[in-house]
């Protein structure tokens, strides 16, 4: 055991050999691997090259504007030579995205046909592929640290441990949409303390090791949480209110839980708790341990305070002033306290479902909520003798002193292997073996394997993603990734965690890159339940809906508006993209599918009767206008203002979200529309925004954005179905593309047959980010419409689009860049 002077001396002393460890591995990470790779994956042909270009559309509606003498956009096509595409490979790229698009030329001015439209795009997109096939560059992406949710998945996988990230490090800028940018991801020395502090957390948290104190951990519901059914999916059935926590209990023995009911602003307990009494479940991975009795004291009383909220009882009512006492004072005997295993295990304080014990009296239909749950501990607490982490571990055990040296080499070369996502070496357990030395020396064998734990989660190679260029390589040179770096490219990709031994295994082999085996992996993996991390990740920033968290409706306008319905909304969501990708749909079917999921909250809330409790489950969408992404409440919400609807908002979306066309940023200054003065007739937001639009300088952007977001005008700010707009009709009928559109059915059938092939390359450009990590160039244009080209063959199904991306050139080789003008992305 480890004396008490020892124990004090250890924090100093695991900061000292942590510094000085990451010091030592701070060199390069040697790649002798990278000789031993296969050659590069097969290039992707490039697709036949139309008819001859002609500049005759560009001189008669582009140079107008793009030319020398104007500089419209930075755009200069008068000097740009058409016969050398080669030359202007990035300008040319924007000018078929935006003759693609629509965006070009603009509203108001002349505009060519669009059969002519679209045999130049294809002629110019065909020459830039030969161009792209004939001078390839896949890019480069810098070394980055995990971010925080990589970081949380890995010690899920690796220690097989829950973790609140959000508790233990900062949250993540994002970069091109999305927060696993290597652009954003840097490290810097306050940073790297905070990594250091988790390793020293999570390490003891694994180990159960002594030096684990008692904590108190506060689980808190949010006041605007309904709590009149059952919470969570994960709650016990029969049960009402309350919440399903996993709690890491880091040592075996005696633990405090808590309960604590809401309360209001003046901190009283609401509901009828002084007449009625209740049950509250305590349970412990879904075992009763406890149940709790609260309330009823004054059953039967009456008196004619219904005060609270601050209201003080009237001096002369005595049995009121006594209520008032009690309602503050109710929860004060919920204290439980138990012996509990160590381990992650699932906490619930939920009522029981089950009728009042008293009836009657003040309050009389109200009923009160959970607002907090604390545990406290451990008190008196053991190692634990087995535990998912520990066993994860310690996968041997030293039967005497002279096994622990060998014991601990094999213990840390397979986590090292695992957390550096690669073979290792005596080089790379050399200092993590000095530091389990000196944790040994200062106790026993486990205190050494948690100093060399703590360490090996603080170490660079853990941290950072690096991959390395071949010795020697000239600036220029295209080279395949090493099968190990691809492992980790694929695993983060569609699992956002490390390889697991099946992955990397193949990848030490040099067998993971033949394209046989590389499909076989991705198609396992996309079949892997942990493939729904991806899903969720990338849905939320791709389509914003994770912006929900922080959104909070106005309460006087939408007063049902709380935490259960925003919860909803975004499950829902969910649920829907993580089926579409599971049952391997067409991409276009996010448009166009007839179902979704819903629970009875949510049902409620889109007037869709017939659906009972909180469990959600598939149900058919008979409403044309409800169908598919557009008809989500979490989209709608996002996509709004607090108080109103925005139609450029929404427009904005779909122009970026969907068609890959984002407008450009607003001039400054911007007047706000005009508000009701409370006595003139209603005007609807249509209304408005004419007067809006009646600024020239306004109205250029909004001729755009406008129409798509009226198309979307039936459903207001939290994606409910309505006719009329403060007592003004709604207008949701527009033009687009030339055709006339009435509503939001007539909108998403005119974007799947004018826009399909456009959303569809949206999608791929989304997901190739997201996987690579990097903004994507010019030079990646050829790559998506490659994608594109083979995924139609297969209907969009999203596992031809994954397996495009895995396949891609992008994705699986890296070019050495010049050294002071780093590709984007570095």
């Amino acid at each position: 055991m480890v004396t008490s002077d020892k124990r004090r001396a250890m924090p100093g002393a695991r900061r000292v050999c942590l510094l000085w460890l990451l010091t030592a591995a701070l060199v390069p990470v040697p790649a002798p691997l990278a000789a031993s790779q296969p050659g590069a994956p097969r290039q992707a042909q490039a697709a036949e090259q139309g008819p001859r270009l002609s500049r005759a559309l560009l001189d008669r509606y582009c140079v107008t504007c793009h030319n020398e003498r104007l500089r419209t956009g930075g755009l200069l096509l008068d000097a740009a030579d058409i016969d050398r595409v080669d030359l202007h490979r990035e300008t040319f790229e924007k000018v078929a995205r935006k003759l693609r698009s629509g965006q070009m030329p603009p509203q108001g001015r002349p505009r060519p046909d669009g059969t002519a439209v679209r045999a130049f795009v294809k002629a110019l997109e065909a020459e830039l592929d030969r161009v792209g096939a004939a001078a390839p560059n896949p890019g480069r992406v810098a070394s980055h640290r995990l971010n925080r949710t990589e970081y949380v998945n890995v010690v899920r996988d690796l220690l097989a441990l829950e973790i609140d990230g959000r508790a233990l490090l900062p949250g993540d800028m994002a970069g091109f949409g999305f927060d696993n940018n290597a652009q954003v991801l840097g490290m810097t020395p306050a940073l790297m303390d905070r990594y250091i502090t988790a390793a020293t957390k999570v390490s003891r948290m694994a180990l159960g090791t002594p030096e684990n104190r008692p904590l108190r951990q506060v689980y808190r519901l949010p006041m605007t949480m309904r709590q009149d059914a059952r919470t969570s999916e994960e709650a016990p059935f029969a049960s009402r209110g309350g919440m399903a926590v996993r709690h890491t209990f880091p040592l075996d023995g005696t633990y405090l839980f808590r309960v604590r009911l809401q309360r209001d602003i003046g901190d009283s307990i609401g509901g009828s708790i002084a007449t009625r009494e209740y049950q509250i479940d305590l349970r412990i991975d879904h075992a009763l341990v406890e149940r709790l009795a609260v309330g009823g004291r004054f059953r039967g009383q009456r008196t004619k305070y219904v005060g609270g909220g601050g209201i003080a009882p009237p001096e002369d009512d005595l049995v009121a002033r006594q209520i008032a006492f009690y309602n503050q004072t109710a929860d004060d005997g919920l204290d439980v306290r138990l012996q509990v295993k160590g381990g992650t295990r699932l906490v619930s304080a939920t009522f029981a479902n089950v009728a009042p014990t008293a009836v009657g009296g003040i309050g009389d239909g109200l009923v009160p909520g959970l607002g907090t749950l604390e545990i406290v501990g451990p008190f008196d607490g053991r190692t634990p003798a087995d535990t998912p982490s520990r066993e994860r571990v310690f996968v041997c055990r030293p039967a005497g002193p002279a096994d622990e040296a060998p014991c601990a080499r094999d213990i840390l070369r397979t986590l090292t292997r695992r957390a550096y996502r690669r073979p290792v070496t005596d080089v790379d357990l050399e200092p993590l073996l000095a530091i389990y030395e000196a944790g040994r020396d200062a106790g026993d064998f486990e205190t050494g394997i948690a100093l060399a734990l703590e360490a090996l989660l603080s170490m660079p190679a853990f941290l950072l993603r690096a991959e390395a260029e071949p010795a020697g390589a000239e600036v220029g040179t295209i080279f395949p990734v090493t099968d190990v770096e691809l492992a980790s490219r694929l695993s983060f990709f569609l699992w956002r965690s490390m390889p697991d031994d099946e992955l990397l295994a193949l990848a030490e082999q040099g067998t993971l890159s033949d394209p046989a085996v590389l499909v076989r992996q991705t198609r396992r993996m996309l079949s892997d339940r942990r493939a729904a991390r991806w899903t969720r990740d990338f849905l939320g920033q791709w389509l914003q809906v994770r912006n929900l968290e922080s959104m909070v409706p106005d309460p006087v306008i939408f007063p049902r508006v709380d935490d259960t319905l925003r919860d909803a909304l975004r499950r829902e969501t969910e649920l829907f993209f993580e089926s579409q990708v599971r049952d391997d749909r067409s991409v276009l079917d996010l448009l166009r599918a007839d179902y979704t999921f819903l629970n009875a909250r949510l049902a409620e809330h889109y007037g869709i009767p017939d659906v009972y409790g909180s469990h959600f489950r598939r149900m058919r969408v008979s409403d044309p206008a409800r169908q598919g992404l557009l008809g989500h409440g979490s989209v709608l919400t996002a996509t709004s203002y607090a108080n109103r609807t925005s139609v450029v908002l929404r427009g904005k979306w779909v122009l970026e979200t969907l068609l890959g066309a984002p407008p450009p940023a607003p001039p400054p200054n911007v007047p706000p529309l005009p508000e009701s003065d409370g006595q003139s007739a209603p005007t609807s937001l249509r209304e408005k925004m004419e007067q809006h639009r009646a600024n020239p300088v306004c109205a250029s952007c909004h001729a755009n954005l406008d129409p798509l977001g009226f198309a979307l005008e039936n459903f207001d700010a939290v994606g409910r179905w309505r006719e009329t707009d403060g007592g003004a009709p709604i207008d949701a009928s527009i033009t687009w593309q030339g055709a006339p559109v009435a509503g939001p059915a007539s909108f998403r059938d005119a974007l799947l047959a004018q826009s399909a092939e456009e959303i569809v390359r949206t999608v791929t450009e989304k997901l190739l980010t997201f996987a690579l990590r990097r903004g994507l160039t010019h030079f990646d244009a050829p790559t998506v419409r490659a994608i594109v080209r083979d995924a139609a063959r297969d209907d969009y199904r999203w596992s031809s689009l994954v397996l495009g991306v895995v396949a891609s050139a992008p994705f699986q080789q890296q070019i050495v860049p010049e050294p002071t003008a780093l590709n984007e992305g570095d």
